[in-house]
């Protein structure tokens, strides 16, 4: 724990109630440190901060383009999404592409998060096209179909699939692949750990596009897909709709379970990796909000419209405001 710093405090009756630890990395295309707070080389679980550098073996593989996905298809593979029905619908023609029916996806099954947002009474029906990672998986079982791989263990980590993604992430994170912790994410598939600014140094490459000489076509796609359609990549009232919208096509972020939010600027080659050590979301979102303050890239309207995300007011159940909620680190400018 001596890795990290406090980021966000709260108080309630002028009493400080909790003290959210993390560590922060700000890097650009290189993985050259520009900033950070706490140890920029915290070794953390990605999440699903991951799952558009899992899609970039499928891209390579030039699976996308022969099975001709579409870019809300593409967006879909990147998200955490809420479940709702163009999610579902999409989730679905991108298996019609592929062949196969839904109950070849291997993720599960869980109540949507819309429904445990409040956006929408229950489906009658629950299948695994409602999960929040079936576009990830879709992609899976789309790019097996494309390579002749076996479609019924394609989670396993010996499987060439995951063998490819470990490769493609390592080398989007400037990593070796033996360099990767690996554990298994709520959705059954291979997960990897990394320092914050190995998974920063990838998202700066994704934001970059065209302009990063290794992957420079799919992480074009990748991330035009993802700004182009946020609602795919999660959905009503979540946190990366709201990011990237308010982004106006600079903004590539992700955010991941336990804490986890990767931010990129296309304009400025630039990313940082967050991470909240107890994995508390409104300080997840608070402290993200206050990085980009303290980069100077929000304007005005960005800064009106992250409001509601630094969540500086705490309220009772009736919307008396009762507590507060503040940022208590400063970034610190590397000297390289």
């Amino acid at each position: 724990m001596t890795s990290l710093v406090p980021l966000i405090e709260t108080m309630r009756g002028g009493t400080r109630e909790n003290v959210h630890f993390g560590a922060v990395a700000v890097c650009d295309t290189r993985g050259r440190v520009l900033a950070s707070a706490g140890d920029a080389q915290w070794l953390t679980f990605t999440r699903s901060t991951l799952k558009a550098m899992q899609a970039l073996s499928f891209m390579e593989s030039g699976g996308a383009q022969a099975l001709r996905f579409t870019p809300p298809e593409l967006a879909l593979m990147c998200a955490s999404h809420n479940g709702e029905p163009v999610h579902v619908e999409t989730a679905q023609a991108m298996l019609d592409k592929a062949g196969l029916t839904y109950k070849r996806l291997r993720c599960g099954c869980h109540v949507p998060y819309y429904v445990e947002q409040g956006v929408g009474p229950a489906p009658a029906h629950i299948d695994e096209r409602m999960h929040n990672c079936s576009g990830k998986h879709s992609g899976f079982l789309a790019h097996c179909v494309h390579s002749g791989w076996d479609v019924a263990t394609y989670l396993e980590p010996a499987h060439p699939l995951q063998q490819s993604v470990r490769a493609h992430v390592a080398r989007a994170a400037g990593l070796d692949a033996s360099q990767m912790k690996m554990g298994i994410d709520g959705c059954s598939a291979p997960n990897y750990a990394m320092p914050l600014t190995a998974l920063a140094r990838s998202y700066a490459r994704l934001a970059s596009g065209e302009r990063d000489g290794e992957f420079g076509a799919s992480f074009a796609q990748l991330a035009a897909a993802m700004t182009a359609h946020p609602h795919l990549v999660s959905g009503t009232g979540r946190n990366d709709l709201a990011f990237m919208q308010a982004g106006r096509g600079d903004w590539v972020t992700k955010v991941g379970a336990e804490g986890v939010q990767v931010f990129a600027s296309a304009s400025r080659g630039e990313a940082f990796a967050i991470k909240v050590s107890d994995g508390n979301k409104p300080a997840l979102y608070a402290a993200t909000v206050e990085v980009l303050a303290q980069l100077g890239w929000l304007d005005d309207a960005q800064r009106e419209a992250l409001r509601p995300w630094r969540g500086e007011d705490i309220p009772s159940i009736r919307g008396d405001v009762v507590g507060a909620r503040r940022a208590v680190f400063k970034l610190s400018a590397s000297s390289r």
